[in-house]
């Protein structure tokens, strides 16, 4: 449901009235929209936000009017029919499990329902505010819940989250707290007295109306560090930004930062990189999620700030260099004392293997491997991974289809 924060404000109307809240609680194979992706329909019929980019909207706007006519929360899964093409389905040939709650009217003397609360309270959030939002599903619902705080969140100090949960559920707490310390959407199960379920939804049609907490948590956007302001950096802070990365420019020398170009950095700092990689680790504003792309190419800034990124525990380093480079900087590593296996997991040279050359073809080119590293993706070659030449220069390139044969130099990243 966090993901319709952005139309919550200009959808007001939406909450006046009777409507039903429609929401992804499993999904499988190919499909367009993760889990806790939410739709509301009006009794009108208007629509805000969508499930699967209209493969299933249609059937969803029927469900949610006999929802709201009997009152009943109801859930059905959704996948590729081959025997009806003209049955609601997904054609990426996926499967989708909604979950449908219907809103009644506020009646005098009556508490609000629990979503009709939240979803005002998640409309008056700042863009890009840390929240989560968790509701238990099932048959008739009960309660939902904002959080303001998700990382520093605990159930045992929040006693609006642990009664959303019966007594016994311990584990479902744990799982819980850690969805909202990390971030992201899950639907936890909740058994029964008595009843077994299994440890993720979505093995059985009916899964959707079982006793659940969805579990959504929106943090503070990860940070990623730029160390060196050249046209590399230049280049990497769009599309750094593009991926949701709050962007910080670092670099010691006043006359390179106070270019306007890196306007577009969320902070640009004048400081030695490992100074400052050094306070805000102290001052707790690095986590798990923080990247760092070192492209200052220096020996005399590199080194001290590899030294004290390899030792924090961050999402990625990567280092600009040619292999030479790269080289002789493990050797100094070593020598500082920093592990080798901190050393391995450097990404230097840094980005996967694309062929790029020019400034913005290296942002994608790093950017790509940033988003690889962070889905553990098979399949792609990181340049620290391979043999020969890094890049090809462009006037070298053979053109496609052409029949001349040219020779690959290795060109270094200075």
């Amino acid at each position: 449901m966090l993901d319709l924060i952005p139309s919550l404000r200009s959808g007001a109307h939406f909450l006046g009235s009777q409507f039903a809240v429609a929401t992804i609680v499993a999904a499988s194979g190919s499909v367009p929209r993760p889990v806790g992706t939410s739709m509301i329909v009006a009794a009108s019929g208007d629509v805000l936000g969508s499930l699967s980019g209209g493969c299933v909207e249609g059937a969803v706007v029927a469900l949610a009017q006999e929802a709201m006519d009997d009152g009943a929360a109801r859930g059905k899964r959704f996948g590729f029919s081959s025997a009806d093409a003209f049955a609601a389905g997904l054609t990426c040939g996926g499967e989708l499990d909604i979950h449908i709650e219907p809103v009644a009217p506020d009646a005098p003397g009556q508490p609000a329902h629990p979503l009709r609360t939240v979803l005002h309270q998640l409309a008056e959030l700042a863009p890009g505010e840390p929240v989560a939002l968790v509701r238990r599903l099932g048959t008739s619902g009960g309660g939902a819940v904002v959080v303001h705080d998700p990382a520093a969140a605990r159930a045992a100090v929040l006693p609006e989250l642990a009664s959303l949960v019966e007594q016994g559920h311990s584990v479902a707490l744990l799982r819980m707290e850690s969805i909202l310390r990390n971030g992201g959407a899950d639907v936890i199960p909740l058994a029964e007295p008595g009843n077994c379920l299994p440890e993720k939804l979505g093995q059985d049609p009916q899964d959707s109306m079982r006793p659940s907490l969805l579990v959504e948590s929106r943090l503070a956007p990860p940070r990623m560090l730029v160390f060196g302001a050249n046209d590399f950096g230049a280049a990497l802070i769009p599309a750094a930004k593009l991926l949701g990365y709050r962007v910080t420019m670092v670099d010691a020398r006043p006359a390179f930062a106070a270019q306007s170009r890196f306007a577009a950095a969320d902070d640009v700092v004048t400081d030695w990189p490992h100074r400052y990689l050094a306070a805000e680790s102290a001052a707790g504003r690095l986590d798990g999620r923080t990247v760092a792309a070192v492209l200052t190419h220096d020996p005399k800034f590199d080194l001290p700030l590899l030294e004290k990124a390899l030792d924090l525990d961050l999402a990625y380093v990567g280092a600009m260099g040619s292999r030479r480079s790269h080289l002789q900087r493990v050797e100094e590593l070593l020598a500082a004392g920093v592990r080798p296996e901190r050393i391995a997991s450097l990404h230097s040279p840094i980005g996967l293997d694309i062929g790029a050359v020019s400034a913005a073809e290296v942002a994608v080119s790093i950017t790509a491997e940033i988003v690889a590293a962070r889905n553990r993706a098979p399949g792609c070659t990181p340049l620290r991974d391979r043999s020969g030449p890094i890049h090809q220069h462009p006037a070298r390139r053979q053109p496609v289809q052409a029949s001349a044969t040219v020779n690959q130099q290795e060109i270094a990243w200075t």
